[in-house]
């Protein structure tokens, strides 16, 4: 139902279900925020303490050096992040290009195989692909987490496939006449066309290696290749008791990068989504 034929009492309450929704959603990262900057004997009080007494800005400053090589972890992660965002869009490009504008025989049935890897959890794969990765000599190195990404995601290509179906076919025949191959339409027409699309991917791929802790966790050994998701547990660890003002300091200089990039990238991620659902 359209919100511009409801009734003012609909509306009102439409919009107080969204307001409880969205603070129910806030809620967490509230309080994340409000134990930053409490001292340390408000953290697990009962009742819970929203307000600080005194607002402890050192907490942040204090985080990063109690985990001893934080920036190192970020540009650890930053590495990692950017690596993993250029292959996916870069590969899963290619190959939605070639599901969506090149015809060639069993591109369905190749298609609908691809989608079913899709309900293969990661679990079931780890043990086969740490062994394979141990037989290259990859085991302690950054490699099995960012160049798994230059083979394309099945997600990641259904996504930008859905996108260039939406594409009108009439400037790359054009192309095709003019005596264009496929890639130099996949260059010159497609992906100029498809950036909200590639950014929504790009930016999914950044949040999922930016956050992920279970990769790091099997493949890296050494301390000095941590990630930020990998030194925030190790931080806790290494305590005798979790001191969580300094603990969620350090969880909110690690989920600032994320929330600051989709604000930036905002309306355009939004235009990507939207686009990505229609088709033609």
């Amino acid at each position: 139902m359209p919100t511009a034929s409801l009734t003012l009492p609909l509306k009102v309450l439409l919009f107080c279900c969204l307001l409880v929704s969205a603070l129910a959603f806030l809620a967490p990262m509230l309080w994340m925020l409000s134990t930053s900057v409490k001292p340390l004997n408000e953290t697990m009080t009962l009742p819970p303490v929203w307000i600080p007494s005194e607002i402890q800005w050192r907490n942040y400053p204090d985080a990063i050096a109690a985990m001893g090589h934080f920036w190192r972890y970020a540009g650890n992660s930053l590495f990692l992040a950017i690596m993993t965002v250029i292959g996916t869009v870069t590969s899963s490009a290619l190959a939605a290009y070639g599901f969506s504008r090149v015809e060639w025989k069993g591109r369905d049935k190749v298609f609908v195989i691809l989608l079913a890897t899709m309900m293969i959890p990661f679990p079931v794969v780890m043990v086969p692909l740490y062994g394979l990765f141990k037989s290259l000599g990859w085991i302690g190195t950054f490699k099995p987490l960012w160049a798994p990404a230059f083979l394309a995601g099945a997600f990641n290509v259904f996504l930008l496939r859905q996108f260039f179906l939406t594409l009108p076919k009439d400037m790359a025949e054009a192309a095709r006449i003019d005596g264009c191959n496929e890639l130099q339409i996949f260059w010159h027409i497609i992906l100029p066309l498809s950036k909200p699309a590639l950014l929504v991917v790009a930016i999914f791929q950044f949040m999922a290696t930016w956050n992920d802790f279970l990769g790091p966790l099997i493949y890296l050994t050494e301390q000095k290749d941590f990630t930020l998701a990998l030194g925030l547990q190790s931080f806790q660890s290494q305590q005798g008791g979790t001191a969580w003002h300094q603990l969620m300091a350090a969880s909110t200089l690690v989920v600032l990068p994320v929330i600051v990039l989709f604000f930036l990238t905002q309306r355009t991620f939004i235009e990507g989504i939207a686009a990505t659902g229609s088709k033609n």
